[in-house]
């Protein structure tokens, strides 16, 4: 039975991918950052361990207590956990920006590096990182999100292309709109982090506002999880991994579009999205 690390499991596409891994027959490891929804997965059957990504103690921890679980020998990893701020670029403080990138960059790339030392020494694994659309488009509002996933990108690329002499493939996924968790807390984010009553952006805020609302999801093309779930299985046994795996139409619209628009054509459209 091989032995899989998701994290992020709290709700929406961890959750989806961890349930349907465990139910596939792989021994799944969530995580969790909360108590309460560590908790709830454990209550459900999971075995589920605390992981917050802005605590390298905790990202040291996890990856110790994962490795010994498995006997040092972890087949997947699901870099699944991150979140998103919103806001103008010139409305976003170091510090906002910061942890941004220590959760899904930093925190991200120290549990990969942790845990690919004993993929190395079995010489067989998979690192399947959730990235995005926004990972190779840029929209506006979304400048510190879009900033993280480009880069937790490009270290996937790097690193993909530095251990093509061994038996471990990386694929990315990057979905378009999933339903989730996502907008809710993005929105809650906004609010501690933006004081849009002092901003020069504060009427498109309250469009803003409207579109993160959870009530007011309703973006075209918009799947569940489990689209995501089917291309982490495929990244998982495939004997050919893809280096990326596009989910829902914008992401192939994008993508694309990225290869055959002159950016100033791109960007017009960019800017009306």
């Amino acid at each position: 039975m091989k032995s899989v690390l998701v994290t992020g499991c709290s709700s929406g596409i961890g959750l989806c991918i961890a349930d349907g891994l465990q139910t596939r027959g792989y021994n799944v490891i969530t995580t969790a950052r909360k108590h309460e929804d560590i908790d709830a997965l454990i209550k459900s059957g999971f075995e589920c361990i605390m992981l917050d990504l802005n605590d390298s103690n905790s990202i040291q921890q996890a990856a110790a207590t994962v490795l010994d679980k498995t006997n040092g020998k972890l087949y997947g990893l699901v870099n699944n956990a991150a979140y998103g701020v919103s806001g103008a670029v010139e409305d976003l403080s170091r510090d906002v920006l910061t942890k941004q990138f220590d959760t899904n960059v930093f925190g991200t790339h120290e549990l990969t590096s942790l845990l690919l030392s004993a993929m190395r020494k079995n010489n067989e694994g998979r690192i399947i990182q959730i990235s995005s659309v926004l990972g190779f488009v840029t929209m506006k509002y979304r400048g510190a999100y879009c900033a993280s996933k480009h880069a937790l990108e490009s270290l996937s690329d790097a690193m993909r292309y530095e251990i093509a002499d061994t038996n471990i493939k990386i694929s990315l996924i990057e979905p378009g709109p999933i339903k989730s968790e996502f907008r809710n807390n993005a929105l809650a984010n906004f609010h501690g982090n933006i004081d849009k009553e002092k901003s020069v952006h504060k009427y498109a805020y309250a469009k803003i506002e409207r579109d993160m609302d959870g009530k007011n999801y309703k973006v075209p093309f918009t799947l569940g999880p489990e689209a995501v779930y089917a291309k982490v299985i495929h990244a998982l046994e495939s004997n050919r991994p893809r280096a990326r795996y596009c989910v829902t139409f914008p992401t192939y619209l994008f993508a694309v579009l990225k290869r055959i628009l002159p950016n100033s054509l791109l960007d017009k459209i960019l800017c009306r999205v």
